[in-house]
């Protein structure tokens, strides 16, 4: 799945789903270092779990956060 942010520096976030587990996540463009971290931390997990623990990150004063648009993105894929 694809899902195109709003309002951070990645302009993309590429992630596959084996049922309710997150299987795999990339970031396209971002702070690499941060991205590569919450991908690898978040494979595996579940997407209700990951969404808690994500959404309402913010980025220094913007309103979201890469953390946070991955928890879109996967509210979007799941219908959630």
């Amino acid at each position: 799945m694809e899902y195109k942010t709003h309002g951070v520096c990645a302009r993309e976030i590429k992630f596959d789903l084996d049922g309710d587990t997150i299987k795999s996540v990339e970031f396209v463009g971002g702070c690499s270092g941060n991205t590569q971290g919450v991908a690898r931390l978040v494979e595996g997990m579940k997407v209700d779990d990951a969404i808690a623990r994500m959404e309402g990150i913010r980025c220094g004063a913007k309103s979201t956060s890469c953390p946070d648009q991955l928890a879109q993105a996967l509210k979007e894929a799941t219908g959630k």
